[in-house]
């Protein structure tokens, strides 16, 4: 019996050296990896660093010899074609820079409260340009999910009031669409954002509109539904903002076909980043922007009228409460902020087809 408690006691010695020793080793083996992979961090650091350096230097290099062309140009000491032709070259030169894996060297914009109110003080800028892309596709879903939407949700609303309804909306399918038109102005400021911070040339004046939209649903949520007697004329101005919701819808669907086909060919010209995003009114060719300009200034006219319905209900007392007001009130300003906006790319565009036909001209004459 001591024999074999001797032997029994050997064992497990020898098995305790043996797992001590393979505890140590992985001890070891844990602090080395940590030693490398700190000394492997800190000269990434430190080349990291040397990029951005380089990355900020050339892209200021960048921007100073366009300012300078653009001088000369003016001032004659440049002829207006070697002019033009330099500036596309800068023009590439900037897309290389801003759209390639050197573009995470780059200052980033400043995050806005609106990210850090529903996300906290992180980082959302991606480092990495594939990530940035795959935010950008996923942005561009949401817009085609959310387009279709546009057209069934208030579609079936005004169909339902016709036919099952007796002429007279419920409170809770309209307050049921007010909530999600909340949730979608709320994903598409806060894509919107993400998208600016990773370099995209988002229109600040598009996000301040889904501001006032995500502030416009919100209230409406407190907004009463009336309901009989004169249950039309109390509801007309709900009525009408969801025939303009339609349009809206229409004219979504139009942008993301057309739109994002004639970025992609901006794109390939080396005009625009890989990051950018269109809207309805700031690309496109001559017979698109025929069938989209009609529909956008229709439906911001028809979003102004909207707007002072509800303030012409309010002030002959059919329905007076707070929230008509102010729905009416942001109807307006939004309708006249787009207007203003749609009108100044149209401009834009104009001058840049007025320069590209002097220059064609005068290439034909030398």
């Amino acid at each position: 019996m001591d024999v074999d408690g001797g032997g029994g006691g050997a064992a497990q010695e020898e098995a305790e050296r043996r797992m001590e020793g393979e505890v140590r080793r992985a001890v070891e083996e844990a602090k080395e990896l940590q030693d490398a992979a700190a000394t492997r961090v800190a000269a990434a650091s430190g080349e990291e660093q040397s990029m951005r350096q380089r990355t900020v230097a050339l892209d200021s290099t960048i921007r100073r010899l366009r300012a300078s062309v653009g001088a000369q140009a003016v001032g004659g000491l440049l002829d207006p074609k070697v002019a033009e032709r330099l500036e596309e070259e800068l023009q590439r030169a900037r897309c290389i820079v801003a759209d390639g894996d050197a573009s995470s060297f780059l200052p980033s914009k400043a995050q806005g409260g609106f990210v850090r109110m529903f996300l906290g003080p992180i980082n959302v800028r991606a480092s990495r340009k594939e990530v940035q892309l795959k935010v950008k596709e996923e942005y561009n879903s949401y817009r085609d999910r959310t387009a279709l939407l546009f057209l069934i949700f208030p579609s079936a609303l005004l169909v339902l009031r016709s036919w099952l309804w007796d002429g007279c909306f419920p409170a809770f399918p309209v307050q049921l669409y007010q909530a999600w038109l909340l949730l979608l102005y709320t994903g598409l400021a806060l894509r919107e954002n993400i998208l600016s911070i990773n370099g995209s040339d988002i229109r600040p004046w598009w996000i301040y509109h889904h501001y006032c939209a995500m502030i416009m649903a919100l209230v409406s949520l407190t907004w009463e539904i009336k309901g009989q007697p004169n249950c039309a004329q109390k509801q007309r101005g709900v009525q009408l903002f969801l025939q303009w919701a339609i349009m809206q819808g229409v004219a979504m669907l139009l942008q993301n076909r057309y739109q994002r086909q004639r970025l992609y060919t901006r794109i390939a010209l080396g005009k625009a980043k890989r990051m950018d995003v269109v809207w309805g009114e700031t690309a496109g060719v001559d017979g698109q922007l025929w069938l989209l300009c009609p529909i956008l200034f229709i439906m911001q006219g028809f979003e102004a009228y909207v707007g002072f319905l509800l303030l012409q209900t309010a002030l002959v007392g059919v329905t007076s409460e707070w929230q008509v007001i102010f729905c009416g009130i942001l109807l307006v300003l939004m309708a006249v902020g787009n207007f203003a906006n749609t009108v100044q790319t149209l401009l834009a565009k104009s001058r840049f087809k007025a320069k590209m036909k002097r220059t064609k001209g005068k290439q034909e004459l030398d």
